[in-house]
This record gives structure tokens, C-alpha cells and sequence, in this order.
């Protein structure tokens, strides 16, 4: 289960990713997966709208460096000839591109892009189509099963896809009124796995390293693409690579714990400057202590604080206590 996986002429090491999600995948996390052992990370969504007018806030969300490669951008739109153009700008940012039609947000819906698209079959080829005549780097699709329990459009869309030169498909199973409650349906990956000759990448509700290894074992996917179990939890990819490899999947300690927090902070505050870093990873931070003794107050007193010297003794006193308490 623990193989490569090719996409197009692009072949990683390994085939766990992380998956794109908005205002969350920037620099400073893809960076921390991969050196838990992630060899693609994806930007959050991008606009074409926002590149082919050459904004600059849209163009910062592809800011990287050398060791964040190969990198996926993940763009979105409705117009065949915008998402082509948008295609064509990124190339030089990119080793792959990611088409989403899954997001099920109502801003992004209302303007006909993300899982809106799964009510267009005919849109579908055309971007598609359009997409792979402009680019020659890999070319993805990110999907849901369809817009509602009664249009379950994924294996249409996804054959449409494939048929108009799509590298590889990507399934969250759920559709689009579901949003992100009820459990996202994994015999929908396999059902799609059987339809493709493309390789077919697994989504939804793995928030720990066990269910990566559930997922490719039941589904039969060839890869999978952690989004929010991954928050605070970059170990996730590192305890999966050791589960698939038959070893043991360590615990981070507390202390491991604040030292990744840390570097996250410092990585982002590098990026962006301290104000913004500090107001921006408070929710990140946060999601460190899930699952240990007191993390509500911790959240709570972290979004409270403004500068990064009360921060860092915020932070530094939560996870002391927890290390004086398991010793």
C-alpha cells in the first residue's frame, strides 16, 4: 500500500499528500508536512479571476521556495478559457494543477466554480479540454460525488475528465449539500477506483494515521490526500509512512509538540511579519494541544493575545505542564 505513485510525468516517493484547503496550506505548513514526510503539498484554492487580473494577494498564495517541490496549485473558476490562462500564469510556480470542483462553499458555488460544476458535465470537458491544451505539467481534478444525495455525478465527471487528458482524480465522498457533516462514504473511492485507469486519490475524514492505512487497504486508491487531520498533526504523515512500512507509530510528546508549534510560528512570521503571523496562527497553534488536559482554556486565552512575547509564555506554560505531568 506504501508504493509511489506516478501523476502525469511527475512520480513521488510516496503517495501521501496534503491536500489544499483555504487560508490554511501556505508556506509555513506544507513546509512542516513535508519534513514529516509528504513529498506534494497544494496551495489553498486559488482564483483564475484574481491571476489573469495579476492581483497581488491572489499571486502571494503561490509564494515558495526550493524545498517546497513539487508543489501543486490548485485553481478554481468557471470559464474554460480563464481557468487556460490562469493554467498558463501559474506554470512557472507549479509541478501540478489541481482543478477544483468540489468546493462546497456558497460564495465559491454561486459564482458557478468548485462543486458547482458537478451539475455541468459539458463545462466539465470543456475546461478540462481547455486546461490540457494550455499546460503540460500534470493536470488533476479534486471532486465531491455529486451537488445533492439525488446528482451523484462523480463517475461521469471524473470519465469525462479522464477522457479529455486528466492526469489523476481526487474524491472527498461526500456530496455537496452534505458540506462537511455526516461520514464521508469511502466504498465511493473504490466504486471509482474500478472506473478509472488513471490513478484515483482518496479524501475525507482521515484524522489519524490509522485511517490512511483503513483507507488505501478498503478502497484500494492509489494515494491519499489528508486536508484538516493534518492541522496541528503534521506527524500524521510520518506515522503513516512507519504504519504502511509494518514499524510502530510514535506519539509526539508534549514537548515535540511545542517545538513544531513553535516552528510554525517563527516559519510564518518569517513570511508574513509578526503581526499577521501572530493573528493568523492562533487557530494553528491551537490545534497543538487537541486532545491533551485543558486545551479549551489554552485556545481560548490564545485568541486573546496579540503579541508574540505573551504568545510564546502562553504556550511555553501549557506544554510544561504537560511534560511535568507525564514525567
Amino acid at each position: 500500500m506504501l508504493n509511489k505513485i506516478t501523476i502525469g510525468k511527475l512520480t513521488l516517493p510516496n503517495n501521501l499528500m496534503l491536500a489544499p484547503m483555504a487560508g490554511l496550506t501556505n508556506l509555513p505548513l506544507r513546509l512542516l508536512a513535508r519534513e514529516f514526510g509528504a513529498p506534494l503539498c497544494f496551495t489553498e484554492m486559488v482564483s483564475v479571476h484574481g491571476l489573469v487580473r495579476d492581483g497581488k494577494k491572489t499571486f502571494e498564495l503561490l509564494r515558495s521556495t526550493p524545498e517546497d517541490r513539487p508543489l501543486g496549485v490548485q485553481l478554481f473558476g468557471d470559464d474554460p478559457e480563464l481557468l487556460a490562462e490562469g493554467a498558463r500564469r501559474v506554470e512557472e510556480f507549479a509541478d501540478l494543477i489541481d482543478i477544483n470542483m468540489g468546493c462546497p462553499v456558497r460564495k465559491v458555488v454561486n459564482s458557478g466554480s468548485g462543486s458547482a460544476l458537478l451539475r455541468d458535465p459539458a463545462k466539465v470537458k470543456a475546461i478540462v479540454g481547455r486546461v490540457r491544451k494550455a499546460t503540460s505539467l500534470p493536470l488533476t481534478i479534486k471532486i465531491r460525488t455529486g451537488w445533492n444525495a439525488q446528482e451523484q455525478t462523480f463517475l461521469e465527471i471524473a470519465r469525462i475528465a479522464e477522457g479529455e487528458g486528466c492526469d489523476a482524480v481526487t474524491l472527498h465522498p461526500r456530496n455537496r449539500s452534505e458540506m462537511f457533516g455526516n461520514k464521508a462514504d469511502w466504498s465511493r473511492i473504490a466504486e471509482l477506483k474500478g472506473t478509472l485507469l488513471i490513478p484515483v486519490i482518496g479524501s475525507g475524514d482521515l484524522f489519524a494515521a490509522g485511517d490512511i492505512v483503513r483507507m488505501l487497504e478498503l478502497t484500494g486508491c492509489d494515494g491519499v490526500m489528508v486536508a484538516r487531520g493534518a492541522l496541528g498533526n503534521p506527524w500524521i504523515f510520518a506515522q503513516a509512512l512507519a504504519l504502511l512500512s509494518g514499524e510502530e507509530a510514535e506519539e509526539p510528546s508534549p514537548a515535540e509538540r511545542l517545538r513544531v508549534a513553535l516552528r510554525q510560528l517563527e516559519l510564518f512570521i518569517s513570511l508574513t511579519g509578526e503581526a499577521v503571523a501572530v493573528r493568523e496562527m492562533r487557530k494553528q497553534l491551537a490545534w497543538y494541544s487537541r486532545g491533551l488536559p485543558g486545551a479549551s482554556l489554552l485556545r481560548n486565552s490564545i485568541n486573546r493575545i496579540e503579541g508574540k512575547e505573551p504568545l510564546l509564555a502562553t504556550l511555553h506554560a501549557f506544554f510544561r505542564q504537560e511534560t511535568d505531568e507525564k514525567k
